[in-house]
């Protein structure tokens, strides 16, 4: 051991690792050997063979090389031809003549390609030489160059014609060699449609060049052909036309023709076939987008796993119904093969020109390039809703996002994502569309605010208007029913902004409150201005209340039925001579006519300069009721600045003795003091926090739970609860995160506590722990597992003390073999409820809009064939809201997500109606930001007489900003189970009904059947006739019998469905009394009108969608008062605002 020790040299005293590695000169050792590595080349073959063939770079040069040697020898040989002049010096029955020049040349080619091609041999010799030698391409090398070689050594045949020309099939495997190495190079992958297109045009000019070059050289010996002539009866023959005016004379030459011809019949077939198939597999892919387009047009990409008709027309109708987008190309990239609806619909001339269908994936790169996604405008990303597993499709849209988002960083990108605990892996999108959020957002407002959901839809939809409505082509103008020509009028109201110093609607309002220019720009221009976002307030604010002031640089947002930009401003001549020179806007003026007038796309409104109204301490002096004296009570102007003494402070968190009373008459279960606050655990990261009422101490879980006692109470049924107000039942699957944005604004603080509704949660699967501990904070909330389809379900929830039932879409429906099946067994089950509870409302929502039309379904029902065919109608019009005549629809009570797919779309060109949807259905909460409430107009509020009025007096008192109307009309179906049932006690009335019924109806309703109006007409008679005709008459007491008889078979079904019900409740020991008292509300339509004109009338229980003010905005930051001053504010404020209320 020593001695190898002792063997070993030591190393230098001052040597590092560092010196070996960059070859320091200090450490010098001689028995370091330098040593070169090859990978199988380290013979003189195989780096031949490297630099021959395997080699990219140094192949591709020797290919080139080979393909113009070849062109070459052809062109010589074309040369020698055309310069041949067999009749001078020899006889021209000889074949050939001298040319030492080409002789010299085609040598000197020649040897150069026996070469190379005797080394391409033996660097391709695998063990079998025959295989070598009898290819097509060596034959043709030997057969082209060995001739030459011998006439070097046999001076005599110098002057042979040597059959060179067959060179152009040598050219021609080298120019598809050379592609090949080209596309190896660069990395084409799919070029293989291009090869074939080149390898087609190779074949069909070498079968020419070759009839061409061989007929003329075989002519020589007979009738000596030209080259044109030999060329001009190739062309002939193959075309299959056959003149016959050239033709070969010598057998030889004819034998060529006819070889030439079988070749010709089997080779371009074939290559023919494989160019279709190439073809079909390309039209399946989609191709790609061209590079030069990209650079020169723009172009957005959709991103979808599974593209339906349905989805594609909602995107196309929604994204082109903008006009500065009509030069866009639309780039659709999708896994899946294109379908046939999708075809024919692509097929279409207005949409071929403009969308291009790419078959791909978007986590591969290569697909992205061919979609030149990092050249488009934007990308949406879309999530594919039918899929039973929405997590599961949550997670492809995320890698879907995370693959754009890599491969092109600068691309704006609109996702859609389905669950909101999946939302935060997307935040980095420039716009996202949680779908469980906004939908469970939208229902919740449904319960409070009627419509909600139909109101945001059509807000978010680009739809008609009234923009066409000289043109008589406006949503349901054609209709004979007065209120579908109002409510598709107001349907055309969408959300526009602009900057105030460049706006006429709002420009003149510099400095003054958001308010004042609120209700002065809906006065004299008709539109709504609902928000405003400060220059140094990044921030939408939705009605920020009378203390804002307006500067030039705020941005305002509001309701009109198109942009100002495309609105003209038409006066009066009598304006014209008395309004003096300066701003359009100088002197008073009243509410404007609204008569608009439809000029492509642009908007002219008439401003009439009236008389001022009569200003009398300012209040609005009203009319004179009937001739008399006695005034209508007066209506304060809306001030131009804020008085703060005239506002007071609402401080909402320190109102502790706002409903004192209300739980006070209360069991002890109920008496549960309540505190305002943020609710402590949210279900998913990524929600906003919103202020809430909470409970004081968190619910134990076993109190959460509806049907079932336990040891901190014993009810086991929502009767037993005692509850004031009307439960709130919403029917789901499972208990999702999305369930807690329901929630929430139904217990937001701005909600006054005497109107809370207990929300009872109908559950097909008991919840976890995880969603009970988000949800044990809030009042009055509670689950129960069951079913819809359960009568006693429904019947322990307490749906007979309920106000609106809410039917969500089940997961578990996207099994359907058929897609529009999904909704089969939700409509069944609404229909059921709709025929044993006619006094609930019920809110479904379905997974496709085209469904609806069975929501409330009466068979035979004239009115519905009608609105049928209205919808049909408006759709051949090509109207993006086809269904929005449909009753359920219009009154709010059916809703489906995917008409909120046009949010993300409409946000490429509107990029805060996300924010503004956000803001409006209470999922985000900014400070100082108002929020969506109602309010409904009584007999007292009738003075008010017209929107406009009532927009006065809400921003002159509470500083409330009216957006729209829900208006509910009496209406009567003409063979609904509801309808007027005639019984034997109530014969008597039946003159004063019939009669009433025939005036009504006659005027109102002109789409009710006349069979059941001359039946109901019938049936008065009969019964007037009764009562003057003596009783004892048989042939009256048959009529009075057959009357009954008809009675009872007609409130036969309607019977044996409340006694079905009854039945149950008395099995299941609940009191029948609440049952009993329900009405048949049936025979009532509803619909929503936005942004009215001023001059709309009000009517009786017309509810009114206001945007309140933030309570909080301005609360001062004062110290806690003592409960005396507390006491005295909030009676202060509740005089304050009895004072302001309707």
């Amino acid at each position: 051991m020593e001695q190898l020790e002792s063997e070993v040299p030591p190393l230098p005293p001052r040597f590092r690792f560092r010196d070996l590695l960059l070859g320091d000169q200090s450490f010098q050792n001689d028995d370091r050997v330098q040593v070169e590595f090859y990978v199988n080349e380290n013979t003189f073959k195989e780096r031949l063979k490297l630099f021959f063939i395997k080699n990219q770079r140094s192949s591709l040069r020797i290919r080139v090389f080979n393909f113009c040697l070849k062109l070459l020898t052809c062109l010589l040989y074309i040369i020698r031809v055309v310069t041949d002049n067999p009749g001078q010096g020899v006889n021209a029955s000889h074949i050939c003549i001298y040319y030492p020049l080409f002789w010299y040349v085609q040598v000197i080619v020649a040897i150069i390609s026996f070469l190379e091609t005797m080394l391409l041999m033996y660097l391709s010799y695998k063990g079998n030489i025959w295989e070598q030698i009898f290819q097509v391409s060596f034959l043709l090398e030997m057969i082209n160059t060995v001739p030459f070689i011998i006439t070097i050594f046999w001076p005599s045949i110098r002057n042979i014609f040597i059959p060179v020309f067959l060179n152009c099939w040598l050219a021609k495997c080298a120019l598809e060699n050379m592609i090949n190495d080209v596309h190896r190079a660069i990395q084409r992958t799919n070029s293989a449609m291009f090869n074939q297109v080149l390898i087609l045009i190779c074949t069909l000019l070498c079968l020419v060049f070759t009839g061409t070059c061989g007929i003329q050289h075989l002519e020589r010996a007979g009738k000596n052909l030209s080259l044109f002539n030999s060329f001009y009866f190739c062309i002939v023959t193959f075309s299959t036309v056959g003149f016959g005016d050239v033709t070969p004379r010598i057998w030889p030459s004819q034998l060529l023709v006819v070889i030439m011809i079988c070749v010709a019949l089997v080779v371009l077939p074939l290559q023919f076939e494989e160019l279709i198939y190439l073809w079909m597999e390309r039209q399946k892919s989609g191709g790609n987008y061209s590079r030069h387009r990209a650079q020169t047009e723009k172009h957005v990409v959709l991103c979808v796993s599974a593209l339906k008709i349905d989805l594609l027309m909602d995107f196309l109708n929604e994204f082109y119904a903008h006009p500065r987008l009509q030069d866009y190309y639309v780039v659709i990239l999708c896994p899946s093969e294109m379908d046939l609806q999708v075809r024919r619909v692509l097929q279409i001339p207005l949409w071929s020109q403009r969308v291009i269908y790419l078959q791909g994936s978007v986590l591969k790169d290569q697909d992205l390039l061919r979609a030149k996604m990092d050249d488009a405008e934007a990308c949406f990303i879309l999530s594919s809703r039918n899929e039973v597993d929405r997590m599961a499709a949550d997670h492809q849209t995320i890698l879907r996002a995370w693959a754009v988002k890599d491969f092109a960083p600068n691309c704006p990108l609109y996702v859609q994502i389905l669950k909101p605990e999946n939302k935060f892996h997307v935040k980095f999108a420039d716009h996202v569309v949680c779908e469980e959020e906004f939908k469970y957002a939208m229902l919740a407002l449904n319960c409070v605010c009627p419509a909600t959901s139909t109101l945001v839809t059509l807000l978010v939809h680009t739809s008609r208007g009234r923009l066409v409505i000289l043109h008589n082509q406006a949503e349901g103008q054609q209709s004979p029913e007065q209120w579908q020509r109002m409510y598709g009028c107001c349907s055309g109201n969408e959300v526009y902004h602009i900057r105030l110093c460049d706006s006429k609607f709002f420009g003149e309002y510099n400095g003054k409150s958001f308010t004042y220019a609120s209700f002065h720009a809906h006065k004299k221009y008709g539109v709504c201005l609902i928000g405003i976002k400060s220059e140094d307030n990044k921030s939408i604010l939705l009605n920020p209340g009378p203390r804002h002031i307006m500067a030039a640089t705020d941005t305002c947002y509001y309701i009109n039925i198109t942009k100002e930009e495309n609105s003209a401003f038409i006066f009066n001549q009598e304006e014209r001579k008395g309004r003096p020179a300066g701003g359009i806007y100088d002197g008073p003026s009243q509410l404007p006519v609204h008569s608009i007038i439809a000029s492509m796309g642009t908007v002219a409104m008439d401003l009439q300069n009236t008389s001022p109204p009569d200003v009398s301490g300012g209040k609005l002096v009203p009319p004179t009721v009937n001739g008399t004296g006695s005034r209508r009570p007066s209506i304060a102007p809306v001030q131009e600045l804020a008085d703060s003494a005239s506002i007071l402070p609402c401080d909402l968190l320190s109102d502790q003795s706002e409903d004192d009373s209300v739980f006070t008459d209360e069991k002890d279960h109920s008496s549960t003091e309540y505190v305002k606050g943020y609710p402590p655990n949210s279900p998913y990261i990524g929600s906003s926090p919103t202020l809430c009422h909470l409970l004081a101490e968190k619910a134990p879980f076993c109190c959460l739970r509806l049907d079932q006692g336990c040891r901190h109470n014993s009810f086991e049924d929502a009767k037993a609860y005692g509850f004031k107000n009307k439960l709130i039942i919403v029917s789901a699957e499972t208990a999702g995160n999305g369930l807690y944005n329901f929630i929430v604004p139904l217990r937001a603080y701005y909600r006054p506590r005497k109107e809370l509704n207990p929300i009872v949660l109908l559950l097909d699967n008991p919840p976890d722990n995880h969603f009970l501990e988000a949800i044990c904070c809030f009042p009055m909330v509670y689950y129960m597992a069951g079913t819809i389809d359960n009568l006693d379900s429904l019947l322990q929830c307490g749906i007979i003390y309920a106000d609106n039932l809410v039917v969500v879409d089940k997961e578990s429906t996207m099994s359907a073999e058929e897609d529009y099946m999904a909704d089969a067994k939700t409509i069944v089950n609404v229909q059921t409820m709709f025929r044993l509870f006619p006094s609930l409302s019920i809110i479904t929502e379905l997974t496709h809009p085209s469904n609806m039309r069975f929501m409330q379904f009466r068979a035979k029902d004239c009115y519905s064939l009608a609105l049928s065919k209205l919808e049909k109608k408006e759709r051949d019009k090509g109207s993006n809201l086809a269904f929005m005549f449909r009753l359920p629809f219009a009154a709010g009570r059916v809703f489906s997500i995917s008409m909120l797919d046009t949010l993300l779309y409409q946000s490429f060109v509107k990029d805060y109606m996300i924010l503004i949807a956000r803001l409006l259905l209470g999922l985000d909460t900014t400070p100082g930001s108002g929020y969506l409430c109602a309010m409904k107009v009584t007999e007292e509020d009738l003075w008010i007489s017209t929107y406009g009025r009532l927009f006065q007096k809400l921003c002159s008192s509470s500083a409330e900003i009216p957006i729209g109307i829900y208006r509910t009309e009496s209406h009567i179906f003409s063979t609904s189970e509801s309808q007027v049932s005639v019984s034997v006690d109530d014969c008597e009335d039946t003159k004063d009904r019939g009669d009433e019924s025939r005036s009504n109806d006659q005027s109102d309703h002109p789409l009710l059947r006349k069979k059941s109006m001359q039946w109901a007409r019938r049936l008065s008679k009969k019964s007037v006739r009764w009562q003057g005709v003596s009783r004892d008459s048989s042939k009256d007491h048959a009529q009075r019998i057959a009357q009954q008889r008809l009675n009872l078979y007609r409130r036969s079904e309607r019977e044996e469905l409340s006694e079905l019900v009854r039945n149950r409740m008395r099995h299941l020991g609940l009191p029948t009394s609440g049952y009993d008292e329900q009405n048949d509300h049936q025979n009532t339509l509803s619909y929503v009108l936005i942004n009215p004109s001023p001059d709309t009338r009000l009517e009786l229980n017309d509810i009114v969608y206001l945007i309140r003010s933030d309570p909080l905005a301005h609360v001062p930051e004062v110290p806690p008062v003592h409960s005396s001053s507390l006491k005295e504010r909030h009676e202060s404020s509740i005089d304050t605002r009895e004072d302001t209320q309707l």
